[in-house]
């Protein structure tokens, strides 16, 4: 690292990726330091720079071995940061550059034979609670929570119509009848049934996909619909559903039924007027108020790739008398970032519901929906494009509802 590039390191405070020591911190202390950056987003640690950014220098002779020997014997598994010694960056005073990626797995600290996962949280570095470790090894694909059994659920929970419906209507696929332990061991094959305690369960994915009733056993898994009388959230709430039954529609035999993305869909379409006519690629009707594709779009997309670990929240749906929002559980999976998602990044966190909502004709096959289906669609249709929020655990989708061309 060049002494420019320390010095305007030195201009900003302790950060999620910037964290000062002096070199005397004891070595289960710089551990910490290490893997907490690992586990997040990587950074660096500045080694002889106190915590008010003020350079001290290094007290050690031989501080790059040192930091080595930390990051291979008290980090599991081992890390390989990087080191650069600046010479003279306040007098004689020196400063030595630890720079961490971001770990491929999930790493620990070793210290009196016991391990200790820690996480960045802004400046500080606190050891991770059981929910914050799940969704860490979920975004380092250790942990699939879309595969986990569901307690208390079996395989009389899943809707069997929905499931011929979809091996027979949308895969050609023969499924024996129920009862044939044929029909269990493809299911089960293609984790929608798994192995649980007390026996075969349906999986997350399974239920939400195919349930009677998944909100019965998920109730994080719900959508919320909530239509407000103003512009922004508050208390002039004009209607207000709950959908807990499953993902996917159902078209077969002379029956068809909703599911919960249309079920979303149709409640944005009764409080604001959302058509698919397109005319010549340009919205016209000057009463269309949203056009369908990016509502549908967004709501496939939070159903989709939410993260179903986090138990205590569900997807909302909010309309407003000038915009949509569509408010969803977890960040962007695997790294993706704000930007590299509209730019048609298609890493996913729950491979399992991509492929089925692919299969149904609710995904884009090319995984372009964002940057075709919601970018492109909304400037064609009032020169607005979508914004994307993260905000801690939650990303929001916002669609403005403007008057459009024409």
């Amino acid at each position: 690292m060049l002494r420019s590039e320390l010095l305007e390191l030195l201009t900003h405070d302790e950060g999620s990726q910037l964290e000062f020591k002096d070199d005397r911190v004891a070595p289960e202390e710089l551990a910490r330091e290490l893997v907490a950056l690992a586990n997040h987003e990587g950074g660096h640690i500045l080694l002889g720079v106190d915590d008010e950014g003020v350079v001290i220098g290094l007290t050690r002779r031989d501080v790059e071995e040192w930091v080595f020997n930390v990051a291979r014997d008290k980090v599991r598994p081992p890390l390989n940061p990087g080191f650069d010694l600046v010479h003279d960056v306040d007098g004689d005073r020196d400063v030595a550059v630890v720079t961490v990626d971001r770990g491929v797995t999930v790493h620990q600290r070793w210290h009196n034979n016991r391990g200790q996962y820690y996480i960045r949280a802004g400046s500080e570095c606190r050891e991770a609670s059981p929910e914050e470790l799940q969704r860490l090894f979920q975004r380092r694909g250790n942990l699939r929570a879309e595969i986990q059994p569901v307690g208390r659920a079996t395989i009389d929970d899943l809707d069997h119509r929905r499931l011929d419906d979809y091996f027979g209507r949308v895969r050609a696929q023969e499924l024996a009848p129920e009862g044939d332990p044929e029909r269990e061991r493809l299911l089960h094959n293609l984790d929608f049934l798994v192995s649980g305690v007390g026996g075969v369960r349906p999986s997350v994915a399974g239920l939400v996909l195919f349930g009677r009733e998944p909100g019965r056993f998920l109730r994080h898994a719900q959508l919320d619909l909530i239509a407000f009388g103003s512009e922004e959230v508050d208390y002039d709430i004009i209607d207000r559903e709950e959908i807990s039954g499953p993902l996917v529609a159902l078209e077969s035999d002379g029956a068809s039924e909703w599911g919960a993305i249309e079920h979303a869909v149709n409640f944005v379409s009764r409080h604001l007027d959302v058509s698919s006519e397109l005319l010549e690629g340009v919205r016209r009707q000057t009463s269309v108020q949203l056009p369908q594709e990016p509502v549908r779009e967004a709501i496939v997309n939070a159903v989709a790739h939410r993260d179903y670990l986090l138990e205590g929240s569900r997807i909302q749906v909010r309309v407003f008398r000038n915009a949509l929002e569509i408010v969803s559980p977890g960040r962007p999976p695997n790294g993706v970032t704000l930007e590299s998602m509209r730019q048609g990044d298609r890493a996913s966190r729950n491979d399992l519901f991509v492929d089925v909502l692919r299969d149904y004709g609710y995904v884009d096959r090319l995984g372009m929906g964002i940057a075709r289906k919601m970018i492109r669609v909304m400037r064609e249709f009032n020169d607005t494009e979508p914004q994307f929020d993260l905000v801690n655990e939650t990303l929001t989708v916002r669609l403005d509802a403007v008057t459009p061309h024409g």
